[in-house]
């Protein structure tokens, strides 16, 4: 058991660690790379996952829930911390609601259940990324337009992936394969951007990023574990939602935090040392899934 979780995750990892290194190195301009991949390849990946003939949507609209719900409650679970702790609910809720299901579930759930388990890790991640581009973005700012949603590159892909996994209109096998291809860059390129990332966002506010990089994972596996039994999920739905689950915090949180100027500082604290963090919990959480 424990070669096989280090056999998924150390790849991972070692990609995370060589984009941070890179970007302490040679200091590149990452808004570029960030930009093709939410505009290009992230649409790409999004569509042949849910377009793919492996993935049955009616077999995991139960599990989609589950994932709305882990979202939802660790929202509600995280509230009375932020109460607690005397900081601003729009500040810490959002980083504990929204994981970092795109840059390392994706790549996790490829090497440890294959195709099946990445179209569903994908659907997943699509789900996650409407509701922060609609909850978790009205609540860091209330007056926050909704309309822009629609113009969203991701969000054009998802609502046509869910209408051709609906349908299945014919499609010619070089045009899906050109898509697949774009695709497939996206993976390693986000945990090299995520990386990248760490590398630029400071230690400030340390102290509220450890709580945060503790209660993230910990409210999404246990509400993982107290929905698959309600949700009768199988085991491999079971599996990817206690992955889903244990993930850290989105780095999409703290552009969300710097667009709106909600103590954007704190909220890369919250991020980077939940990723480091996740050193400890992926395992964790990759151990139970697999178990």
């Amino acid at each position: 058991m424990v070669e096989r979780v280090l056999g998924i995750i150390l790849p991972v990892f070692s990609v995370i660690v060589l984009g941070y290194f890179y970007a302490r190195r040679v200091k590149p301009d990452m808004a570029w790379v960030n930009r093709i991949n939410m505009d290009v390849l992230a649409p790409a990946l999004i569509f042949t996952a849910l377009a793919n003939k492996d993935f049955d949507l009616a077999a995991n609209d139960v599990l989609i829930l589950g994932a709305i719900g882990v979202v939802a409650g660790s929202g509600l679970l995280a509230w009375p911390f932020a109460r607690l702790l005397h900081e601003d609910p729009r500040t810490f809720v959002p980083p504990m609601m929204f994981n970092n299901c795109g840059n390392m579930g994706l790549p996790l759930a490829a090497l440890a259940f294959g195709q099946a388990g990445l179209s569903a890790m994908v659907a997943l991640f699509t789900v996650s990324n409407l509701l922060h581009f609609t909850v978790g973005v009205h609540i860091v700012n209330r007056h926050a337009a909704f309309w822009p949603i629609f113009r969203n590159p991701m969000v054009i892909a998802t609502f046509v992936g869910f209408a051709f996994a609906i349908l299945h209109p014919p499609m010619p096998d070089w045009l899906m394969l050109a898509i697949k291809l774009t695709g497939d860059a996206m993976i390693p390129l986000m945990l090299i951007s995520l990386g990248a990332r760490m590398a630029t966002v400071t230690w400030g506010g340390w102290n509220l990023g450890v709580i945060g990089a503790l209660v993230c994972p910990l409210t999404g596996i246990a509400m993982a574990a107290l929905l698959s039994p309600m949700l009768r999920l199988d085991p491999m739905q079971s599996s990817l939602l206690i992955l889903f689950g244990c993930l850290p915090p989105a780095v999409l949180n703290f552009m969300v935090a710097e667009q709106y100027n909600q103590e954007p500082a704190k909220v890369a604290s919250i991020v980077l040392i939940g990723n480091i963090a996740s050193i400890v919990f992926v395992p964790l959480g990759l151990g139970i899934a697999l178990h």
